[in-house]
């Protein structure tokens, strides 16, 4: 009898042994949570911010993970920034037909905007985590993933509440859904097509955070068993952000319509003002930053009831820079990654390692312990800098948008500007008719016109005169903005206020530059003439 006891005895502490082994060996969950639009002073851990926001958990993520302050977007708009974090690569090599179309009406030069989607069949990060064991989820603003024949309102301002008009947003919302399960998700819920202003209709047009929150959360609750990956997108601080249409607005309101009964995962929104005022903190749109703030907070809180937290990894990226958005200046390309795990990253709280967002795809693989085809990727994994094994060696950095590229070496920036010649020799009766179109669209959306003039001079990010909203915080702005070509060294001008281009102590530094630009244009599609 004894005897059997002990080898039942033996059998249960080999047992334990084994489910213990395999506990340790579960790969970490990974949240990648980003952000829309925020401006430098919105993170407390930057100089910029000195707590003019209360984002207590955005600051703890940043106190206890590591700040990659040289992080670098390749294209900083919302949609080719997303490409580049869901693919590992440049959105030059996007394939959807606008972009190849795009390229085809520009005289085969890319032009990078709003327009570089995953297409069906594509292979992109969470295939690669599912081939891994992962369970993969999307809530909040997609905006990358191309979905096909949307249907478009012909009245902005058609209500929602009616029948007919209801079944099209559902029609539009499930279209969507599909959209990003067959690209390789596992989960798609509190999905926006785009921001609000413009998933078709108007009196949908509001923010919902606690929407988004609920998706997320839930998706946690039902994945906690399987290491997962979440893909949570917010859509704010991005327009619209007056009260009335984000923190204020009706919290039934989604891109799918009314729901029967408010979210619950975040606490209340009337808290909102008064915790702002309580702990006297005075930036812009300070409760829009909270808000996006209470929504890290219920994802915390969700890993911890389900006793996670401790084997899940979190990356916080803003999409861009928003001070010079639409451009490649350092406003538009610059916005700090922080990567956060229990314990800490052995690196330590802060790292000048000069990353981009393509390279998240590739960090991501590696932490998940996933098999990729590292060729297939235009970014590196950085896992090796957070771990404190490895220092970054990127020789330089590469950036592409609209008509603009960029290439940044030893401290100096070569900036390059390039319009095909259609666009030069347009009357002022086609320019103005450019024009006219653009701003009809924004008076449909009650949207704020930026320039009348159609003799404007275009932007770096298109050829509508005097540019669109999303570069209009930077047009016009730097003393050399309309020259086409542009070289700052950054070391002593971060502002990038003198041209250095037509300096002869600079010149044999030019021309290094320039070639190395043309490594980069000449290993992509189309054409970009130095």
């Amino acid at each position: 009898m004894k005897n059997n006891i002990s080898k039942i005895l033996a059998l249960l502490v080999a047992f334990s042994a084994i489910v213990f082994a395999k506990a340790e060996e579960r790969p970490p969950n990974i949240i990648f949570f980003i952000a829309d639009d925020m401006y430098p002073e919105m993170f407390n851990c930057l100089g910029e911010g000195e707590d003019l926001y209360l984002t207590p958990n955005l600051d703890r993520l940043a106190e206890e993970g590591t700040v990659m302050v040289n992080q670098n977007v390749v294209s900083p708009v919302c949609t080719p920034s997303r490409y580049n974090c869901m693919t590992g690569q440049y959105a030059s090599r996007a394939t959807n037909r606008e972009f190849v179309q795009k390229t085809a009406d520009q005289g085969n030069q890319t032009v990078i905007q709003w327009n570089t989607f995953v297409v069906p069949g594509q292979k992109i990060l969470p295939h690669y985590l599912k081939e891994a064991g992962y369970k993969t989820g999307m809530v909040g603003k997609n905006h990358v993933i191309g979905v096909k024949n949307l249907y478009r309102f012909p009245d902005y301002w058609a209500d929602p509440k009616e029948p007919a008009v209801a079944e099209k947003v559902i029609e539009n919302y499930e279209k969507t859904r599909q959209s990003i399960l067959d690209a390789g998700f596992d989960y798609a819920e509190s999905i926006y097509f785009d921001n609000p202003n413009f998933i078709g209709l108007g009196q949908l047009a509001v923010q919902n955070m606690d929407w988004i929150a609920q998706g997320g959360v839930e998706f946690i609750d039902q994945n906690a068993e399987d290491p997962f990956f979440l893909y949570f997108a917010t859509t704010i601080p991005h327009a619209p952000s007056e009260p009335d249409r984000a923190w204020k607005a009706d919290p039934l309101i989604t891109a799918m319509g009314y729901l029967p009964s408010e979210p619950d995962v975040l606490p209340a929104r009337e808290t909102l003002t008064p915790r702002v005022e309580a702990a006297g903190v005075k930036g812009p749109n300070k409760e829009i930053v909270l808000w996006l703030d209470d929504a890290i907070g219920a994802l915390l809180d969700k890993l911890e009831e389900k006793d996670i937290l401790d084997n899940t990894v979190i990356f916080f990226f803003n999409d861009h820079g928003q001070n010079a958005k639409g451009t490649l200046y350092q406003g538009g390309t610059e916005t700090p990654l922080i990567v956060w795990k229990s314990g800490g990253f052995e690196v330590g709280n802060e790292s000048e390692a000069y990353i981009q967002n393509i390279d998240f795809a590739p960090t991501i693989l590696d932490i998940a312990g996933a098999d990729y085809p590292v060729e297939d990727f235009d970014g590196r994994s950085f896992k090796g800098v957070l771990d404190a094994k490895t220092k970054e060696s990127r020789k330089s950095t590469y950036h592409e948008l609209g008509y603009a590229r960029a290439v940044v070496m030893d401290g100096l920036k070569y900036y390059a500007i390039r319009y095909p010649e259609f666009a030069e020799t347009r009357s002022t009766e086609e320019r103005a008719a450019v024009l006219k179109e653009y701003n009809d669209g924004r008076r449909m959306r009650k949207m704020e016109i930026v320039n009348y003039d159609p003799a404007a001079p275009y932007s770096h990010f298109s050829i509508v005169p005097g540019g669109q909203s999303a570069e209009n915080r930077s047009y016009g702005k730097k003393p050399a903005y309309f020259e086409i070509d542009q070289l700052y060294d950054l070391n002593t001008d971060p502002g990038e206020t003198v041209n250095l281009a037509n300096n002869p102590e600079y010149a044999s530094r030019l021309k290094a530059l320039k070639a190395e630009l043309q490594t980069y244009i000449d290993d992509l599609p189309g054409d970009f003439n130095l």
